[in-house]
């Protein structure tokens, strides 16, 4: 049996499984408004991954399986981001990154991270991710403002919406709505 966790911010509870599916996945899949498959969760290659959100205390409305490849076994676990103001909610796992609206449940896009997801941060009006090999932003409602190669070891911190990006030892600043000037490199 796979452990099921839960953790809910505003009036939306996500759902969560690392390694197997929850016991009751039919059940899930069942009540669903929107069920995605995103690969073969029983393949060899990556670890299966279960989320699943609903609004309230209802079965979720958006139930999603697939895997993370690279997965936790590498150091790469699986993130996610819910705005609630814009019903927006952020999957990164592996190299796979995915957004949905959630009123009405809907997939907005599929993206890449570069080598490996590792996090997501919002930063007032923009959500940034981060990967192994890329850093980029989103708007609240699931826009791509602009992406970024980086090269490990890297980091940012971000004050007063200006971007501190360190790649390798080589320091920019940039504005966090409009991103590092690449035409430069």
């Amino acid at each position: 049996m796979t452990a099921v966790i839960n953790f809910t911010i505003d009036h939306y509870t996500v759902s969560v499984c690392v390694g197997g599916m929850p016991l009751i996945y039919s059940d899930y899949v069942e009540h669903a408004v929107l069920h995605e498959v995103l690969d073969d969760t029983t393949s060899s290659h990556g670890t299966p991954l279960f989320f699943a959100v609903a609004r309230s205390s209802g079965w979720p409305e958006l139930v999603v399986t697939g895997t993370c490849d690279p997965g936790p076994e590498s150091g790469f676990h699986p993130g996610f981001l819910l705005i609630p103001e814009t019903d927006l909610f952020l999957a990164g796992a592996g190299t796979r990154l995915s957004a949905w609206n959630l009123s009405p449940v809907r997939r907005l896009w599929q993206d890449s991270a570069n080598m490996g997801f590792r996090g997501w941060r919002r930063h007032g009006d923009i959500v940034l991710m981060s990967a192994e090999c890329d850093f980029a932003a989103w708007s609240l409602d699931g826009r791509k403002l602009w992406s970024a190669f980086v090269e490990p070891p890297w980091s940012y911190e971000i004050r007063d919406d200006v971007v501190e990006l360190d790649v390798m030892g080589e320091c920019s600043r940039f504005s966090a709505a409009i991103g590092p000037d690449t035409r430069r490199r």
